[in-house]
């Protein structure tokens, strides 16, 4: 039991460096503008398939913001649901469908941050196509940067933040509230949705400053993985909030005074 709990930590350890790496080298390499608000058909081969097949440019950027959303998720979230997984691997290790139903899990886990990023790209999406058509807010576009921080930093302080995160910060206890065994697939499935969905009423604040910040910015990526992860999986992680919380509110006060100061 021990030797397998060290393989699967050490396998889960591999595939959350795989992703780190993959998006290190996508952010330094020719093509590091797509993994941001580049548009994903001026490559050329995708570029060409989209003036040749009608509406395949909105669906295909979808697809490729969406493979790069998960693996972001991959990076950041994967490592603050470990508890989770290892709980649920160590209770369904008798049965020999295990790695199954832990699969089912992961799949949950990430369709609820698929979806959450679809909808997060497509408001993106949508306001910078206002901007693209209002000079003003393009030229004031710092102001929803601000906005985006502060609302950030207030969601610290929030009952709703807090009681999502003693839902992800007791694995054991959501596993027994949330599966029984009977239908064990569907169950698993369900399960890695609902802790996804409590992952994002955590951190949904903290994941918008990617977009306030260049989505795709593995600093801030690394940064801000590092805090959920010790939010969620350390005691003293819980700290962490209020000073947070304070930090990014006289970081958006910064941002309004130094464009006040420059206007």
């Amino acid at each position: 039991m021990l030797v397998r709990s060290r393989l699967f930590a050490l396998l889960f350890a591999a595939l959350t460096t795989s992703a780190w790496i993959v998006l290190w080298m996508w952010d330094g390499g020719p093509y590091a503008r797509y993994l941001r608000h580049a548009s994903w058909t001026e490559l050329p081969l995708l570029g060409a398939i989209c003036r040749e097949v009608p509406g395949a440019s909105v669906t295909l950027a979808a697809l490729l913001h969406s493979a790069a959303w998960l693996l972001m998720i991959a990076a950041m979230m994967l490592p603050t649901a470990f508890p989770l997984l290892d709980t649920f691997r160590r209770m369904t290790s008798k049965r020999e469908n295990w790695r199954t139903l832990l699969a089912f899990l992961i799949v949950g886990y990430a369709t609820a941050w698929a979806l959450f990023g679809l909808v997060v790209h497509g408001f993106d999406a949508a306001l910078h196509r206002v901007a693209d058509q209002l000079p003003t807010l393009l030229a004031d576009g710092w102001l929803i940067g601000a906005a985006m921080v502060a609302l950030a930093g207030v969601y610290q302080f929030s009952s709703l933040k807090h009681r999502c995160l003693d839902k992800c910060g007791s694995p054991l206890m959501f596993i027994t509230e949330h599966w029984r065994g009977r239908s064990a697939r569907r169950e698993s499935f369900l399960l890695g949705m609902s802790h996804g969905a409590f992952c994002i009423g955590c951190c949904w604040a903290l994941m918008l400053l990617m977009f306030a910040v260049g989505t795709g910015s593995v600093g801030w990526m690394l940064a801000l993985g590092a805090i959920m992860a010790a939010e969620k999986n350390f005691r003293w992680g819980r700290l962490i909030g209020k000073p947070l919380g304070v930090a990014l509110i006289a970081w958006s006060v910064w941002i309004v005074a130094r464009h006040a100061h420059i206007a």
